[in-house]
């Protein structure tokens, strides 16, 4: 293609650190203002909570990356599609990663925003307000921000399954059979497994914190985000098949090829 832009990098991260702000308006007000939260699927029987603090983020992130690329697209979990329908480019937002933990008080959670170029993910941030921690991965740029200070994203080039970390939010999210008995493979090799995290996983991989998530029934905008991440660090990320995680679904992210080959395997065994 041939529009190619200068992604200003520092700029957009200033915007996601501004909008996912906002979301502490709301976060652990439940003694003093209890947070409506509604159910996005009752109809179906099934959980996925959204609230005004969900919603808060996303038009925010969302009208300052209009202003800023008028002649993108944007896509976000809660508002859908904006902006100009036939641009090469397309921001996607998951304003609130990890609404569960951000409705009972708990710090997992987090603000994503990716940038597409057709299947080219160009770049994506992971924004936690609480902790004042945002990771960032784009051309020529691999950092966790943490105030004031810089520090690059590493992974840990852990190569062996039986030695490695393996983070995953829950374990309800392998359909009971096949899936889970596949993940039950693999968590029954690792050296350890830690249940939580949500989008912070996928931060603590490319941080050299973990060597290993896997995660299913994802959503494109929970993992698009963080693909460039992980792979920024020098780790590696795709879906159970092996390709580009874009779809949502399955998501294995990786220190090394070495190590996602082996859970790959493992799982697909």
């Amino acid at each position: 293609m041939t529009d190619r832009f200068d992604l200003p990098v520092e700029e957009v991260t200033a915007m996601v650190q501004a909008a996912s702000q906002l979301a502490l308006t709301w976060f652990r007000r439940a003694g003093t203002e209890p947070l409506a939260v509604e159910n996005k699927l009752a109809a179906e029987g099934r959980f996925d909570p959204v609230t005004v603090a969900d919603r808060a983020v996303e038009d925010a992130l969302r009208a300052a990356l209009l202003q800023r690329f008028p002649e993108h697209l944007v896509y976000g979990e809660e508002r859908g599609v904006s902006g100009n329908p036939s641009s090469a480019y397309r921001w996607v937002i998951d304003p609130i990663d990890g609404t569960r933990a951000f409705v009972t008080g708990q710090p997992q959670w987090g603000t994503l925003l990716g940038l597409q170029r057709g299947d080219d993910v160009l770049a994506g941030w992971l924004h936690q307000p609480t902790l004042g921690h945002t990771y960032v991965g784009a051309e020529g740029h691999a950092a966790l921000h943490e105030g004031s200070s810089t520090s690059p994203l590493r992974v840990s080039g852990q190569t062996d399954l039986e030695d490695a970390i393996l983070l995953c939010t829950h374990p309800e999210m392998f359909t009971p059979g096949e899936e889970a008995t596949s993940f039950a493979r693999i968590q029954a090799r690792v050296r350890m497994t830690r249940f939580s995290g949500d989008c912070l996983n996928y931060g603590y991989v490319a941080t050299g914190y973990a060597d290993l998530v896997i995660e299913a029934d994802l959503q494109p905008y929970d993992v698009i985000p963080l693909i460039p991440i992980i792979e920024r660090a020098g780790g590696v990320i795709t879906d159970r098949e092996g390709r580009p995680p874009l779809a949502g679904g399955w998501a294995i992210g990786a220190a090394t090829p070495e190590l996602h080959r082996a859970a790959l395997d493992l799982l697909n065994e």
